[in-house]
């Protein structure tokens, strides 16, 4: 009778509960506007390419990378590649400043999210195009834009034989009132605060270079016991309102590792920034919010909420960790993220017949070879 008794009153605690945040996620309103429509991308014109590569000489491939951009230029008929290394103080912005003036038509980022985030800043509303090779951990723009993420001599011949299409960047400032700092900075993917930013931070060093993406999963399962905060939201110049969350997230595009689609409905190029506001409470919150993505349920659930706008705005009164596109950010106190539409040009596979919108990479023997060897005499 008495485990009974606990049992009713543990499910009774959870419903009301989620009630409880249902009603919560209810008082955040908002008019959806209508979705633009998205650009088509366009074939990479024929000729000679002034190309740049932006490389990150920290990364396991960064060796075979190099020779392989520089072999294929030179393959093309093409002049020698403009090579220029990441530094810890400069991750690639000025790098990419560099190569602009050197009139590059294409500059190639080779690492992960944080170096294609820093050479994007200095290409935004520039007519240079962004190559891309993954050479990093999540390699979340790679994903989202349905590059082979797993093929560098497959993304190569996207970046200098491909197709281009023009995508939106986000802009995000954070402050922290209680050190007077303020900084600005362009993320593509995701930026986050709360729980997700805790769990980047706080992933370890030798996971991640043994098991990759994985290595988050292992950081998640240790901070999944923590307590919600109370922070204050608008969208959009609305009045702020007030909710407690585990995490909020700022979407340009919504697809994570492994082949989660976290937020369905983001589109790249669409003039929007996607927020997703999650609020589990508990063990029972934590399954049914992982089921509605997993499973990618239509339907809704009292723990996830999503909405559009074009710019957010999120307070809260004690510092709280933050992440841009999968790496930390420091802790703030307050953030205003907005949509910098059609900001960045960006080499991408040409799209496959049908109405499915997916895109194709056409075979490459050659360069895959060529790739294969310089693996394996590396």
């Amino acid at each position: 009778m008495r485990r009974k008794l606990l049992a009713g009153t543990a499910a009774a605690s959870a419903a009301a509960a989620s009630l409880q945040t249902y009603w919560s996620v209810r008082r955040l309103q908002q008019t959806r506007p209508p979705t633009a429509s998205v650009h088509e991308s366009l074939p990479v014109a024929e000729g000679m390419q002034r190309v740049a590569l932006v490389l990150n000489p920290s990364k396991l491939q960064a060796g075979v990378t190099r020779e392989l951009v520089e072999r294929s230029c030179s393959d093309a008929g093409w002049e020698p590649p403009l090579i220029l290394e990441t530094t810890v103080e400069d991750p690639g912005t000025g790098q990419a400043l560099r190569a602009l003036e050197a009139g590059a038509d294409v500059v190639v980022a080779a690492g992960g999210d944080g170096t294609v985030r820093a050479v994007a800043q200095a290409l935004a509303h520039r007519p240079a195009a962004l190559g891309l090779l993954p050479l990093g951990t999540g390699n979340l723009l790679v994903r989202n834009l349905g590059l082979p993420y797993h093929d560098i001599a497959g993304c190569l011949r996207i970046a200098l034989h491909g197709h281009e299409r023009r995508i939106d960047m986000a802009r995000i400032t954070l402050r922290n009132d209680q050190l007077g700092t303020s900084s600005e900075h362009p993320f593509l993917v995701m930026g986050g605060v709360g729980f997700d930013a805790s769990v980047v931070a706080d992933a370890k060093q030798d996971l991640k270079e043994k098991f990759g993406w994985l290595a988050y999963s292992e950081a998640g399962v240790r901070h999944l016991p923590g307590r919600r905060r109370r922070i204050s939201i608008s969208l959009d110049g609305q009045p702020p309102q007030s909710r407690k969350v585990r995490s909020l997230l700022v979407a340009n595009c919504g697809k994570l590792p492994a082949g989660v689609d976290f937020v369905p409905n983001a589109v790249i190029d669409d003039g929007f920034l996607d927020v997703v506001v999650l609020s589990p409470r508990s063990l029972l919150g934590w399954t049914w919010m992982a089921a509605k993505i997993l499973l990618r349920h239509r339907g809704g659930t009292p723990v996830i909420s999503y909405y559009r706008a074009r710019e957010v705005t999120v307070w809260s009164g004690d510092p709280i960790a933050t992440q841009l596109d999968g790496d930390a950010a420091g802790a703030t106190t307050s953030m205003t993220a907005r949509v910098d539409p059609d900001a960045l040009m960006v080499r991408v596979p040409a799209p496959a017949p049908g109405p499915s919108g997916s895109t194709s990479v056409l075979p490459l023997p050659d360069l895959q070879r060529r790739w294969q060897r310089l693996v394996r005499r590396s």
